[in-house]
């Protein structure tokens, strides 16, 4: 009989660490958990704090905007409006969150990952090359032209991209698994960094001379 207690247990408790493991956002323990955005706060916690349920309103569950094209005049020719947690508190505990990216001809959302989801492309308007790269060793690209009505994942923490090849205006939602998917660029990580990386080890990793890591740096520190 005790043998058979243990085993549940047992069997209880890997089940419980396998979803830990395989969850991202915590999961709703009631309704919603609209998040209170109070940055004046001396506790931190991974997340958002909850308003009361009884003083949460419509308002905190909506959003408005979306349908307004983002400025692409940038040097890189793309603009990005995310919607999560920080302007809609609703979504707080959900693993929901979405953005809007807007490009110009020829216009790159240049490589990047988001630390905390996984992203499903939708293309509404435009010609996209979408495309992503696996981890080490294999450091596969797969890439897919995609078209108004395409979709495309990227999966959890890989590199990925788009670019606008096209000779007209570009739209397409991104939607993610998580309230607060984030977002690391590649080149601003790595030359715009604050502090900054020094020369030497980044002229080392990229196999670049000193001087052009200089000159890169100076860039994305402008």
């Amino acid at each position: 009989m005790m043998k058979g207690v243990h085993y549940l247990v047992t069997v209880a408790l890997l089940a419980l660490a396998s979803t830990l493991a395989f969850a991202y956002d915590p999961s709703p323990l009631q309704d919603f958990c609209v998040a209170i955005n109070n940055t004046d706060s001396a506790v931190f916690v991974n997340g958002k704090f909850c308003k009361d349920p009884m003083l949460a309103t419509p308002e905190d569950f909506f959003f408005s905007g979306l349908d307004i094209p983002g400025n692409t005049e940038n040097q890189l020719g793309t603009a990005v409006k995310n919607v999560n947690v920080d302007n809609l508190p609703g979504l707080n505990t959900l693993a929901v969150a979405l953005s809007r990216v807007d490009y110009a001809p020829y216009g790159l959302n240049p490589p990047h990952i988001h630390p905390r989801a996984t992203e499903f492309l939708l293309v509404l308007e435009g010609t996209l090359l979408a495309g992503f790269v696996t981890s080490d060793p294999d450091n596969r690209l797969f890439t897919k032209i995609l078209n108004p009505g395409d979709v495309f994942v990227f999966p959890f923490g890989l590199i990925h991209f788009q670019i606008n090849i096209g000779k007209t205006n570009a739209v397409a939602f991104a939607f993610f698994n998580s309230q607060n998917p984030g977002a690391i660029t590649i080149a601003d990580a790595i030359f715009g960094s604050n502090p900054p990386i020094k020369p030497d080890i980044l002229a080392k990793a990229f196999q670049l001379d000193n001087k052009v890591v200089d000159y890169l740096e100076k860039i994305f520190h402008a």
